[in-house]
């Protein structure tokens, strides 16, 4: 399994979203589903939006095929924090691992080339899927209201967590 992350592209993020498949289970209210409707003007939106937004989008890469993207968002660098959103393609790459390495890879560098201190996500209550990555690789609950689980992942505890699984 090779999987890294690369900043976020036009022609990457085209690609990985022609075959994207929106999961009705990751809507709060499933009435309110619709299929993904691809375009190439709407994937060049997205990456256009997220930079103007000064957020840091990343393509999941598989070897050379974008397979997801992960997004830090609300990033407040005097606080020296940001969210952290993953989605992945389609259901041909969930469950097998891909999405915790790209967490694991994202936090990396959030806590090392960004030199962040805390990390949040927050998943609807029914992904536990999501819930499970988050708790794996190092976040902890910090609280939960009707629809969402909320959680934090400290650079110091995530720190002695890697330290402590590589001993």
């Amino acid at each position: 399994m090779n999987i890294c992350l690369e900043l976020m592209t036009k022609e990457l993020a085209r690609r990985c979203f022609k075959s994207f498949v929106l999961d009705p289970a990751l809507f709060a209210d499933e009435s309110k589903y619709q299929p993904y409707q691809y375009s190439d003007e709407k994937s060049d939106a997205t990456v256009d939006r997220y930079r103007q937004m000064g957020r840091i989008y990343f393509a999941v890469m598989l070897d050379d095929e974008p397979i997801g993207e992960i997004v830090l968002k609300q990033i407040d660098h005097e606080k020296k924090s940001c969210a952290i959103g993953i989605t992945m393609r389609s259901d041909e790459f969930k469950n097998k691992g891909y999405g915790t390495k790209a967490e694991i890879l994202a936090l990396e560098c959030i806590f090392g080339t960004l030199e962040f201190e805390t990390v949040y996500a927050d998943t609807l209550m029914k992904n536990t899927r999501s819930q499970h990555v988050l708790m794996k690789v190092g976040f902890h609950e910090t609280g939960r209201d009707d629809s969402f689980v909320y959680y934090r992942c400290d650079k110091s505890a995530w720190k002695t967590m890697n330290a402590l699984t590589q001993a």
